[in-house]
């Protein structure tokens, strides 16, 4: 008999301090691949109180104003009132970025040890995962799905001015209670959404859960007369953004991926141009992951690959099927292997990346999204095939 228990995710706004470093930072990369698609990059962003501080590496024939694309990310969001804790015409923005070091362009660019010359290695050590599964139609787990979808909802609402006093900041989790793989219904969802000053702590619950929640979550058919609702549960939260709370590129890694369903191999994506496989290959590897369960090969399916830096083929390819797989992991691991190119340039060439695509992934989640190229689903006959 399948084991009931709960599993939780959760999602932050797009105004959440963390998000907003994220998306100025890949801000930052799509202007470079704007006008150098060979740039490389490497751009953290920290935030805190009115002030801005964008760093990093760059090798990039490009000319970025920092300063302008920060504001205007920042504008984009909803930053536009002082009250808000972060005013787009006023913020400080300071730019700390510099040249990226020579030794490791040298093993990207395929110009380092003799034996790799002239190909493209990757640009740091290090594993990456990718994952798939069939709780929703998007092939992601249910929890982390239906937390963004909460997060969107969140941001149509204040855009809309359905709820102008809505502020930009907003986090959501959602706790689903299952029998073995398969979800049976929500148990908890939590919502901390900021707002301007005076408004009632029971108009806020009341608009939350009629006008965010419910219109999400109901159509899943999984909330019940025993569902929990927690808004706003300090009472209070019109203090948010970067004073609430400093921000900094790369902090809401699980976020970003599977909210912890799947395994994450520790780099961050944002800020980093495709020579860095922290991002790239996590692509490939969600990539290949939804095609293995596309193809109904298994109800469920992890990919880990792994790379040393400057060398031009993964180290390693792993397929963990869950126990679900119709057919034995080495078969589908050895076709993985014939259908997709994982070397480093492959991946780029494969998923199209050197286009400037990236901050609109920097919020609500890199994958269940189907305007992404590694969201695809057309190598699942080629896989069927390699596995005849």
């Amino acid at each position: 008999m399948d084991k009931h228990y709960l599993f939780t995710s959760e999602s932050v706004g797009e105004g959440h301090p963390d998000k907003l470093c994220d998306q100025i930072s890949d801000a930052v990369l799509d202007e470079c691949l704007k006008q150098d698609a060979e740039s490389h990059v490497a751009c953290e962003t920290f935030a805190s109180q009115a002030a801005v501080i964008v760093g990093g590496e760059l090798n990039t024939e490009a000319y970025v104003n920092v300063q302008e694309v920060a504001k205007k990310v920042a504008e984009r969001i909803g930053y536009t009132n002082p009250a808000y804790g972060l005013d787009c015409k006023s913020m400080a923005v300071l730019n700390m970025i510099h040249e990226q070091s020579k030794d490791i362009n040298q093993g990207v660019i395929g110009t380092g040890l003799e034996e790799y010359k002239g190909q493209q290695g990757a640009g740091d050590q290090g594993m990456m995962f990718g994952f798939a599964c069939k709780e929703t139609e998007e092939l992601m787990p249910a929890p982390i799905m239906y937390a963004h979808k909460l997060m969107r909802k969140s941001a149509e609402l204040r855009r809309s001015g359905s709820y102008d006093w809505f502020r930009p900041d907003a986090k959501s989790q959602v706790t689903i209670e299952y029998e073995g793989h398969r979800p049976i219904r929500i148990d908890t969802v939590v919502i901390s959404q900021q707002h301007d000053e005076g408004i009632p702590h029971s108009k806020i619950k009341e608009a939350v859960i009629e006008s965010l929640i419910k219109p999400v979550l109901s159509p899943t058919g999984l909330l019940d007369t025993n569902t929990k609702f927690f808004v706003n549960p300090t009472g209070q939260f019109c203090i948010g953004g970067p004073v609430g709370d400093t921000g900094l590129t790369g902090r809401k890694i699980i976020v970003d991926t599977y909210g912890g369903m799947g395994r994450h191999g520790g780099g961050c994506f944002s800020g980093k141009d495709p020579s860095k496989v922290d991002r790239s290959a996590a692509y490939m590897a969600r990539y290949i992951a939804k095609n293995i369960v596309a193809a109904d090969l298994a109800e469920r399916a992890e990919v880990q690959l792994a790379y040393a830096i400057g060398v031009p083929f993964p180290v390693s390819i792993m397929v963990d099927t869950f126990n679900t797989g119709k057919v034995d992991e080495a078969i589908i691991a050895k076709a993985v292997k014939e259908v997709f190119d994982c070397t480093p340039s492959g991946i780029i060439s494969t998923l199209n990346l050197k286009r400037p695509i990236y901050e609109a992934t920097a919020a609500y989640g890199h994958f269940g999204r189907n305007e992404f190229p590694w969201e695809a689903t057309d190598k699942v006959d080629t896989l069927k095939n390699a596995i005849k």
